[in-house]
């Protein structure tokens, strides 16, 4: 089953400019190394139990660099993906709810202090 495409992403795969945001996007991505980093957090990340599944861990880290790069709050981080399509893209974020963000947030920074 494929993808459904978008208004959005069929306008985007149409543009001819690379934005600012999106080249830094692509910069960051080569420079992390996710594999080591999955690996580190992995052991204290929240396991899928009854009840809501967390969000997976690498898209969640994304959301926390971008976050973290473009000085967004949780509710600013949700608008800025949903009306970004390169942030969209880059953290592989196509619905994303804030109760679970914080959540898994605060499991990455209260496992990386402790």
């Amino acid at each position: 089953m494929s993808e459904q495409r978008t208004f959005a992403s069929m306008a985007w795969a149409d543009k001819g400019k690379v934005a600012r945001r999106e080249r830094f996007l692509a910069e960051m991505d080569g420079v992390i190394p996710w594999t080591r980093l999955l690996a580190l957090i992995e052991p204290h990340y929240p396991k899928a139990g009854p009840g809501r599944q967390p969000l997976g861990l690498e898209k969640m880290l994304r959301i926390y660099f971008l976050q973290q790069w473009f000085n967004l709050s949780d509710p600013q981080a949700e608008d800025a993906i949903y009306d970004s399509e390169s942030m969209r893209r880059w953290s592989w974020a196509t619905t994303w709810c804030r109760r679970r963000a914080r959540f898994c947030a605060f499991a990455i920074c209260s496992s990386s202090t402790g």
